[in-house]
């Protein structure tokens, strides 16, 4: 799937742009979670730590949708509807540290004993505004 040119700024690592995850629980409500993310080119990555309740969906089922908006205009977004395809520790603690530095300027400090955890996301279906 390919991102808009015009909308590729959104998924740069120069703009600090929230996505909001959106999940569907077990018993089938609805969850969102805004967080920082990543664009390689390719797959939109995320990281969380295991045993949150983010990390339990995506397990079960891959299906996700994020939204992000840009900061400086909050009327012009992309959706990216997509799957799971990556479940992965390895280098997940690195890559918390690559994105606070991103939103922060500083490492991630974390809580004592998480195990970080990277999802990599294959968009679907993308749609934008403005």
């Amino acid at each position: 799937m390919i991102i808009p040119h015009r909308y590729k700024d959104l998924l740069s690592y120069e703009k600090k742009a929230f996505a909001n995850l959106a999940l569907v629980l077990k018993d089938g409500d609805p969850h969102v979670t805004p967080l920082w993310f990543d664009f390689d080119g390719k797959y939109i990555l995320i990281n969380s730590a295991v045993g949150r309740v983010k990390d339990k969906v995506m397990r079960r089922t891959k299906s996700v949708a994020l939204s992000i908006s840009d900061p400086d205009n909050p009327y012009r977004y992309i959706q990216i509807r997509g799957k799971v395809v990556t479940i992965t520790e390895k280098k997940a603690r690195e890559f918390i540290d690559h994105l606070s530095m991103k939103y922060t300027g500083e490492l991630y400090i974390g809580y004592a004993g998480e195990t970080r955890v990277t999802y990599k996301i294959l968009p679907k279906l993308i749609s934008y505004m403005g």
